[in-house]
């Protein structure tokens, strides 16, 4: 299932090339958080539907409430998908930006295996791998100290 999903997410951001935004582009805004050569290896696309595999397998491992819910963005590997209306919100980059840096660190396969597991045990809001990014992203919009984003991440997982 990990290799579909894999294979599923390889093609997805394949299609999407074309249209991806470096995210070198807030070197400014995330200077303290994210040092540069990790912001020109990030993207961003923006999508009028967020894109999902919609695998009948993986409603069956019981992640349909995360399939079907309303988000703002997703993470594959290096890129991330946003809607319209996001485009200007810097906290949801940054947000999205933690997972990036945590898919680098966990590797394709572990990160996609870590999620699912902590989705189907505590549900998405429960989710460590989400908290560690609403906990970040929380800490950036509060204009805390700046802190190196993927080291932290290197550091807690």
């Amino acid at each position: 299932m990990l290799n579909k999903i894999e294979q599923w997410i390889d093609k997805t951001n394949t299609d999407y090339k074309s249209q991806r935004v470096c995210c070198s582009q807030f070197k400014n805004e995330f200077a303290d958080f994210y040092p540069l050569d990790f912001l020109n290896d990030a993207f961003y696309v923006v999508v009028n539907n967020i894109p999902k595999p919609d695998f009948a397998e993986l409603h069956a491992m019981g992640l349909s409430d995360f399939i079907d819910m309303d988000a703002a963005g997703i993470t594959y590997k290096n890129t991330y998908y946003v809607l319209p209306h996001m485009l200007d919100n810097l906290r949801v980059h940054f947000h999205e930006l933690v997972h990036v840096a945590q898919w680098a660190e966990l590797g394709s396969i572990a990160f996609m295996q870590r999620y699912m597991s902590e989705i189907q045990q505590v549900g998405y809001h429960n989710a460590p791998l989400e908290l560690m990014a609403y906990e970040l992203d929380a800490h950036f919009a509060d204009a805390g100290k700046g802190i190196n984003v993927p080291k932290y991440v290197a550091n807690s997982l």
